[in-house]
């Protein structure tokens, strides 16, 4: 009996905490014959976990590490996961969705006719510490808009905490967590294209 309540209990908890999908303003029906799209990102002004700022999340994580002088790294690689792990993640789950390659995503395609833009406005970045973890989960709104007429926007959808996790357990690494749920996103993001665009 005690089995019964306490998978009851976690399927009810998994169901509270499930990935929100929200379409702000348009349609992915818009979105029809669109081929690719160039990719940008923003992170301003984003939110990380109870805090009310990322600098003020990043003090409080860098003080913890003072004493092991590791405070400084810790920095660094908070800002270079996003260009070496978040986006290419994000690339790569949305693109791989296209086995032929009819629809593809990438920071490169500076001559598209539309542009991706992936905002992240929050981010729990979880934790690992062997006998006890947690996973990461990021919001953000992908807005697709016509490159050479911004204000042409087509759809922008808001996924609101999308899980990230990964290495079976073995996510010890904050950035790998957290990019697992880019790829998340990004896998969410395809598969209503594929729905709505047939």
């Amino acid at each position: 009996m005690k089995k019964v309540v306490f998978f009851a209990v976690l399927l009810i908890s998994c169901a509270m905490s499930a990935q929100k999908v929200k379409v702000l303003s348009g349609n992915l029906k818009n979105l029809k014959g669109i081929s690719e799209y160039n990719l940008t990102f923003d992170y301003k002004d984003i939110k990380v976990d109870k805090f009310k700022t990322e600098e003020e999340f990043l003090a409080d994580k860098m003080k913890k590490r003072e004493e092991k002088g590791t405070d400084e790294d810790f920095r660094k690689s908070w800002f270079a996961d996003r260009e070496d792990r978040y986006e290419p993640k994000f690339i790569e789950s949305f693109n791989k969705r296209f086995e032929n390659g009819e629809i593809r995503v990438g920071k490169e395609l500076s001559n598209a006719k539309y542009t991706m833009n992936v905002k992240t406005v929050w981010i729990s970045p979880g934790f690992n510490v062997g006998v006890v973890r947690r996973d990461a989960y990021v919001t953000g709104i992908v807005t697709v808009f016509e490159t050479a007429n911004p204000s042409n926007v087509l759809v922008s959808i808001e996924y609101e905490k999308t899980h990230g996790e990964g290495a079976m357990g073995f996510d010890f690494n904050s950035g790998h967590r957290i990019s697992e749920g880019y790829a998340k996103m990004a896998k969410e993001l395809a598969q209503g294209i594929k729905k709505n665009t047939k």
